[in-house]
């Protein structure tokens, strides 16, 4: 027998070090090349890192939130006499959803906790469980365990044996008996370490708070024509074309908007000290995922039809929540809109998505009373919770920028007419 030594890999674009993410394997197990042995997160990326040969290992270095630089040694394996090694710089690296760091926006995320270590096989587990490891990743495993799912009981149906969402659905969950005794025996209190996306999100919205003079500013707008309009467009459409939401609409009367505001369609370039401002608008989406917050970005806003743009979200977000957006669709964004939909309470007060300079938020829409010409009638009205970097932006056009996107909205003809600009 002879030992092998993994070193952590080169993972690209001036990457030093990675923090590990999860493992999916310990010492004691034989794995095959190419299998799934841990995944980790740089500044770029979330990646997984395959097994660059088959053999037992030995020992693993650093647990979940630890970070490991480039070159050190990362897991020892056991070989076969007369195995062979690929070379260390060869060594394979399969990208995962690749997120780009989350951009700090005041919608809340969820906790990340550390995945559970693999449960022992037992000889009444599926296939997939037979071999001595589960193959899960950390958000499916904490969506196994908040359904009372226990994983070495469920089959997975992607490669190797991996359980994806999927195969969640139809598994049950452990007894009663079990989960109450389990109930008796718990903790008081439950330590959960911030790694991976999660540690990503509190520095960057640390960041952005403390670095960003925040101007708020919150408006209320009539969006009861824009309901009849949003009701009529969705009876007119097919059922397959997807119910319209007011998010696009509202990041289409954006769009129009951003015609006479150009100064916050900008991202502040600090190492250079320099505001690049954009002609094309491409508007983050702010979008709560298992994973935590991610922001899809609708690139090239400006030239969308709506129904377009509709689509565009959609597949976005959904990209986002099933892990599989790119990097390119989580990256480059000049203006965020974020919306907590019916949760979205009377108001909010974003932080910036650095290194742009704005970002307007959704409240929920609720009907109540309000005087019109003297009379008092029930209007369907929704806050606009907006926050601007004062650096660049005065409040004085932050809130011209707002009032005229108010304007559009509750006049909703006007969101499909370009701005007519001034010779």
């Amino acid at each position: 027998m002879s030992q092998f030594t993994f070193k952590m890999p080169d993972l690209g674009e001036g990457t030093v070090e990675a923090e590990i993410v999860a493992w999916h394997t310990k010492p004691g197990d034989v794995v095959a090349e190419d299998q799934l042995i841990v995944e980790v997160m740089t500044d770029k990326a979330a990646v997984e890192v395959p097994a660059p040969v088959s053999g037992r290992v030995v020992s693993v270095t650093g647990a979940p939130g630890d970070k490991v630089a480039v070159g050190s040694p990362l897991i020892v394996f056991e070989l076969s006499d007369g195995a062979a090694v690929a070379p260390p710089a060869a060594a394979p690296v399969a990208p995962a959803a690749k997120p780009a760091p989350p951009k700090a926006v005041s919608a809340s995320a969820q906790s990340v906790a550390p995945a559970k270590p693999p449960a022992p096989p037992t000889s009444a587990a599926p296939p997939a469980a037979a071999k001595g490891r589960v193959m899960a990743s950390p958000a499916n495993r904490r969506l196994a365990s908040e359904a009372g799912i226990d994983l070495t009981t469920v089959a997975g149906s992607g490669p190797g044996g991996r359980i994806l969402r999927a195969d969640l659905q139809g598994a049950a969950p452990r007894a009663a008996d079990a989960d109450t005794a389990d109930a008796a025996d718990a903790p008081d209190t439950t330590e959960i370490k911030i790694i991976g996306l999660r540690r990503l999100i509190a520095e960057r919205m640390s960041e952005a708070k403390r670095t960003i003079p925040h101007f708020a500013y919150v408006e209320e707008v009539d969006v009861t024509e824009l309901e009849s309009l949003r009701e009529h467009l969705n009876h007119s459409r097919a059922k397959d074309a997807g119910s319209l939401s007011y998010l696009p609409l509202v990041v289409m009367a954006l769009t129009r908007v951003l015609e006479s505001f150009p100064q916050c369609n900008v991202l502040y370039d600090a190492a250079r000290g320099v505001l690049v401002r954009h002609r094309a608008m491409h508007v983050g989406i702010a979008t709560q995922t298992p994973d935590g917050l991610k922001v899809p970005v609708v690139r090239n806003a400006q030239s969308r039809g709506l129904w377009e743009m509709a689509a565009e979200i959609r597949r976005l977000a959904e990209r986002a929540r099933s892990n599989k957006a790119t990097r390119e669709e989580l990256v480059g964004s000049t203006i965020t809109v974020t919306s907590l939909g019916k949760l979205g309470g009377i108001a909010s007060t974003p932080i910036i998505n650095a290194p742009e300079v704005a970002i307007i938020g959704l409240n929920k829409a609720v009907e109540r009373p309000v005087v019109v010409q003297g009379a008092v009638v029930v209007r369907r009205i929704m806050n606009l919770s907006s926050s601007f970097d004062h650096r660049f932006v005065d409040g004085y056009d932050a809130a011209a920028m707002i009032q005229a996107l108010k304007e559009r909205l509750e006049h909703p003809a006007t969101i499909f007419i370009p701005t007519v600009k001034s010779s």
